[in-house]
Parts: C-alpha cells; sequence; structure tokens
C-alpha cells in the first residue's frame, strides 16, 4: 500500500487488514510505516466491497476504483481529529482479498454468524 505525500508522490506504508467472522461487518486494518506507533481503524466491509466498484463513504472514511493507465487502484481516504492520510493499493489484490471474507461469512449472513447472547453475557459480566 502506498500513502501519497502530495499528488504524483508516495512511500510505501504497511497495512494488514484482518476479518474476524466474530466481527462479520468489521474490517480492521492496522498501518504500520517506520518506527511510528501502529495505527488502527475498523470500517464496514460493506463499505469497502462498494468502493471497489463505485465512491463509497463520507465522513472519516472515503474508498473509490481508480484508473491508473491500465492498472486498477483503489483509493482510501481516512480523517480522523489526529491527521488525515490519503492511501492507494493495487484493486485486483484487494477484490481478491475481500473475496475471501465473503467465503468466511456470505453477504446477508452477518447477523447469522453473530453470538449476541455471549456477547451480552460477557458485557452483563455473566457466565454463558
Amino acid at each position: 500500500m502506498k500513502l501519497v505525500i502530495v499528488p504524483g508522490r508516495s512511500i510505501p506504508v504497511s497495512a494488514h487488514f484482518s476479518y474476524r467472522s466474530r466481527d462479520p461487518y468489521g474490517i480492521h486494518v492496522t498501518f504500520r510505516l517506520e518506527e511510528r506507533p501502529p495505527v488502527e481503524w475498523v470500517f464496514a466491509r460493506d463499505l469497502l466491497a462498494e468502493g471497489t466498484v463505485r465512491p463509497s463513504g463520507f465522513g472519516d472514511v472515503r474508498i473509490w476504483p481508480e484508473k491508473e493507465g491500465q492498472v486498477g487502484s483503489l483509493g482510501i481516504e481516512l480523517d480522523s481529529p489526529f491527521g488525515h492520510a490519503l492511501l492507494n493499493m493495487p484493486l485486483d489484490v484487494m477484490t481478491a482479498w475481500l473475496g475471501q471474507t465473503y467465503h468466511l461469512v456470505p453477504a446477508g449472513f452477518e447477523e447469522a454468524a453473530l453470538d449476541l447472547d455471549g456477547e451480552l453475557s460477557r458485557l452483563l459480566g455473566e457466565v454463558s
């Protein structure tokens, strides 16, 4: 993944995307850049999926497909009170990874993957 410094100039950044079936709606991303502390973001899987085909999101997270010559890329813009980041990565890499998340929990079956009773018990301090 690349962090865009100014248009036409970017630097590589390590990004670890993860998906957990126990959190079926969320995509977890950890960014690492040089000696700085890691930065973690969580956003909706549906937002990422929509962003691979058309501009998606508003507010803190915006995602869109773009074409650079013959190669497709994915733009991701993140805003927080602590900073702003514009990132891009190969679109085909993201769509392949995203497809794997839908093999784990198909679209429309996210609610079935949740253990709401267990989570409520945990939150209330009860033994489940």
